[in-house]
C-alpha cells in the first residue's frame, strides 16, 4: 500500500534558522547604531571643550599717550597707557615681561621694559604704562616740532613679550607676542580723541 503521507515542509524546517539570522541581524544594526551615537555624542562632547578652552590672544588698545613740550621743541619724555585685556573665560596667560618701543618716521627713540613677569586671570584687564626719557627725543625734538606746527605727529608704540597659555595644570609653548598701537597727538603733544580706545593689532613671531 503506497505511503499516503505528506511530504515535509522544506521551508517549515529551515524557519528557525531564517529567523536567528533575522534576530543576529537585528543586534548587529542596533550595536552598530548605539556605538555611531556614542561616537557622535563624544564628538561633539569634544568640539564644545575644544571651543571653550581654545586660547585667543589678548586684546591691547592705547587709552592715552602724551609728550608734553612738543610744539616748543623741547621734548624730554613721552608717556603712554595701554590696556591689555585676557578675553579667554578659562584660559589665563603668563607674560614673562613686557618691553615698549616708540618709533617716530621708522626712527626708534627709545625702548625700555614697562611691566615685570606677571599672571593675567581670565576675563581681566591689566593697565601697561609706561615712561621714554632718552637722548634719542632731545635728538629728534627739532624735526618732530616741524610736525606739530602743522597741527598733528603721527609715533609708533610697540610692547613686546613672551606668553603662554594656562588651562588649568596645563601650559602652552612660549609664545613671542608683539602688538603695535598707531597714535597721533596734536600740537599740544596730546594724543588726539580719535585714537583713544583704538585697538592696537598684535601678531606672533
Amino acid at each position: 500500500m503506497p505511503n499516503s503521507a505528506p511530504p515535509p515542509d522544506r521551508h517549515r524546517q529551515h524557519r528557525p534558522h531564517h529567523i536567528r539570522e533575522s534576530l543576529s541581524s537585528r543586534a548587529a544594526k542596533l550595536i552598530c547604531s548605539l556605538f555611531l551615537t556614542f561616537l557622535l555624542i563624544t564628538a561633539v562632547i569634544v568640539f564644545v571643550l575644544w571651543l571653550s578652552l581654545r586660547p585667543h590672544r589678548p586684546r591691547f588698545h592705547i587709552s592715552s599717550f602724551s609728550a608734553p613740550g612738543l610744539s616748543s621743541g623741547v621734548l624730554r619724555s613721552i608717556s603712554f597707557n595701554v590696556s591689555s585685556r585676557n578675553p579667554n573665560r578659562e584660559v589665563g596667560i603668563y607674560y614673562d615681561a613686557i618691553s615698549a618701543s616708540i618709533f617716530y618716521n621708522n626712527d626708534v627713540l627709545g625702548s625700555s621694559p614697562v611691566l615685570f613677569p606677571f599672571y593675567q586671570p581670565p576675563k581681566n584687564t591689566t593697565a601697561v604704562s609706561g615712561e621714554i626719557d632718552q637722548e634719542e627725543l632731545t635728538a629728534a625734538a627739532g624735526k618732530i616740532a616741524v610736525d606739530a606746527a602743522g597741527g598733528r605727529v603721527g609715533f609708533r608704540l610697540e610692547l613686546s613679550s613672551t606668553i603662554r597659555f594656562r588651562v588649568s595644570t596645563w601650559d602652552s609653548h612660549h609664545h613671542g607676542m608683539h602688538a603695535t598701537c598707531y597714535v597721533e597727538v596734536g600740537g599740544d603733544g596730546e594724543m588726539l580723541a580719535e585714537y583713544v580706545g583704538r585697538k592696537c593689532p598684535i601678531y606672533f613671531g
